[in-house]
């Protein structure tokens, strides 16, 4: 069975290293599906769920607020600007941010504010996305 490794790391630390079959994110420009032997590649990501197929068959699952991602012929990096283990992931917290930027992008008053606040809210939507397909393959 080949494999690839995985390296997540957010600015904080390192979320998860080790081997594996397969690894999906969401690229700048769609879902990316990287497998073992993948062409180089470097790309930004988008909000939203990390899916790896471990090595022995469990996946893991972690929430990324965007990045990059650079594939090599042996290793997938993703650098992301924020990174939560899909186990990690509060719903509550997320749906209390998501109610704040709401409320932040109707009180902008800059275009600054307002794309602040759009950016916090699409970031907080798609966390709660990913948190919701975590525990459905829980």
């Amino acid at each position: 069975m080949q494999t690839i490794q995985v390296e997540v790391v957010s600015a904080e630390e390192s979320i998860f290293s080790g081997p594996a079959k397969f690894v999906a994110l969401p690229g700048e420009a769609g879902e990316l599906g990287i497998l073992p032997g993948h062409v180089p590649l470097i790309t930004r990501i988008r909000p939203g769920a990390v899916r790896i197929e471990k090595a022995d068959g469990d996946e893991e699952f972690v929430f990324v607020a965007g990045g990059i991602l650079e594939v090599q012929p042996k290793v997938v990096t993703v650098l992301a600007d924020t990174a939560i283990r899909g186990k990690d992931l509060d719903e509550a917290k997320a749906a209390e941010a998501r109610k704040a930027a709401e409320e932040a992008m109707k009180n902008a008053k800059s275009e600054i504010d307002l794309a602040k606040a759009q950016s916090e809210l699409a970031i907080m939507a798609a966390q709660i996305a990913a948190l919701r397909r975590f525990r459905q393959k829980r």
